[in-house]
C-alpha cells in the first residue's frame, strides 16, 4: 500500500486498551483520568476484521500497545488469531512490563515475535517516583524471563530520554552490555504531559554515553519495523538506537498507521484522525469494505508533523484543515 507521499505502508500498531497500572509522569495524570468503557473497545474479532482488511492491502507486521496491553484478558488470545491472517508476518508488543513475568510463556506459545519494555532507569526510587508507584523488581523478572526463550524472543528497550535526569541513561544503556537486548532512547513527543518535558536530542546523549562506552559506530541493518538509527559499541551484547523524531524528523520514511482501542484510525500522531473504521465495524462491512475505508485514509496520510512549529504557537496547529491531536499517548497507542 503506497500513500500519496511514495510510502510504502507495512506496519499497524493496534492500542488494545487505554488502561494502564502505572502513571507515568509524561503519559497520564495520577488522578482524574476518564477511560473508555468496556463496550467501546474493540474486542478480538473487530480487531482481527481490521487486521485481515490491513492486510490485504500490504500491512505485514503488527504491534500491540496500550495503555497497558498486557491488562486485557488473554491478550494471548488476540496474539494467536493475528498470527494466523494471512500475510502478517510479525506481531510484537510494547508493554512497561510489570505483568510481563506471569504472561510471557502464553504470549510465546501464541507466537509472539517480539517484545518492547519501556524502562526509563533502573533506580528504584526514581523508577517509583516517574511511575506513580511503579516497583522495577516486577519489569526485571519480566526481562529476565523474557530472555529464557529458545529460539529468543527479539527483546528491545525503550527510554524516553527526557523522563529521568541524565545521570540515569548510562545505566539504562549498559543494559545492551550486559544482555542480548537493543536499548532504544526516544525523544520524548509533544502531546498532552509531554509538552512539559525537554527534548534531550540523539547527538547530545551520544556524546554522554560515548565518554563512558567508547565509540558509537553507526549500524547499517534494519532491526525493527520503524525508523530507529541503531549503534554498535564495542564489548556490548546487543545495539543502542535512537528514535528522534523531533530532532532528526524522519516522516518521510513513516511506514505505520495507527488504531486505537476505540477504532479511531491514526495516520500521523500529531493529528486527529476518523472514527470511520468503527463505524463500518458496527454495520457488519466486510473485509474489502473496510480495506476501501483504509486505502482512503492511506492515501490522505499527511506528508509529515509540524511538532516543533506548533510548541512555538499559542493556539493549536492545523495543517490542511486537519486539526491537531488533543489526546495523551495512552489514548491514542504508544
Amino acid at each position: 500500500m503506497i500513500d500519496g507521499f511514495g510510502r510504502n505502508i507495512d506496519y499497524l500498531r493496534v492500542s488494545v486498551t487505554d488502561h494502564c497500572n502505572l502513571r507515568c509522569v509524561y503519559c497520564m495524570p495520577r488522578e482524574g483520568v476518564s477511560f473508555l468503557p468496556a463496550n467501546e473497545i474493540l474486542s478480538d474479532d473487530e480487531i482481527c476484521r481490521v487486521v485481515a482488511a490491513a492486510a490485504s492491502l500490504g500491512i505485514k507486521k503488527v504491534r500491540l500497545t496500550g495503555g497497558e496491553p498486557l491488562l486485557r484478558q488473554k491478550l494471548w488470545n488476540l496474539v494467536a488469531l493475528i498470527k494466523m491472517i494471512p500475510g502478517i508476518e510479525t506481531v510484537t508488543l510494547t508493554t512497561n512490563g510489570i505483568l510481563l513475568g506471569d504472561q510471557v510463556e502464553r504470549l510465546v506459545q501464541a507466537g509472539l515475535d517480539g517484545v518492547n519494555i519501556s524502562l526509563d532507569t533502573l533506580d528504584p526510587i526514581e523508577y517509583r517516583r516517574i511511575t506513580g508507584g511503579g516497583n522495577i523488581r516486577d519489569v526485571r523478572e519480566g526481562v529476565k524471563k523474557a530472555l529464557m526463550w529458545t529460539p529468543p524472543l527479539t527483546l528491545k528497550i525503550n527510554c524516553v530520554s527526557g523522563a529521568a535526569g541524565k545521570e540515569h541513561l548510562e545505566a539504562v544503556a549498559g543494559l545492551a552490555r550486559t544482555f542480548p537486548v537493543h536499548v532504544r532512547f526516544i525523544e520524548i513527543m509533544p502531546l498532552g504531559l509531554g509538552r512539559q518535558f525537554p527534548l534531550i536530542c540523539q547527538e547530545e546523549i551520544v556524546k554522554q554515553l560515548s565518554k563512558t562506552f567508547g565509540p558509537f559506530t553507526p549500524c547499517p541493518q534494519n532491526l525493527g519495523s520503524g525508523p530507529c538509527q541503531y549503534y554498535t559499541v564495542e564489548g556490548f551484547r546487543g545495539r543502542i538506537g535512537f528514535i528522534s523524531a523531533m530532532s532528526h524528523r524522519f516522516c518521510t520514511q513513516c511506514n505505520r498507521i495507527r488504531l486505537t482501542a476505540d477504532g479511531c484510525v491514526k495516520t500521523c500522531l500529531q493529528y486527529s484522525g476518523t472514527n470511520a473504521i468503527k463505524t463500518l465495524l458496527g454495520q457488519e462491512a466486510s473485509e474489502e469494505e473496510i480495506a476501501e475505508a483504509l486505502k482512503k485514509i492511506i492515501l490522505e496520510k499527511p506528508e509529515g508533523h509540524h511538532f516543533r512549529e506548533s510548541l512555538f504557537r499559542k493556539d493549536h496547529f492545523q495543517t490542511d484543515q486537519i486539526s491537531e491531536e488533543q489526546r495523551s499517548m495512552f489514548q491514542i497507542g504508544g
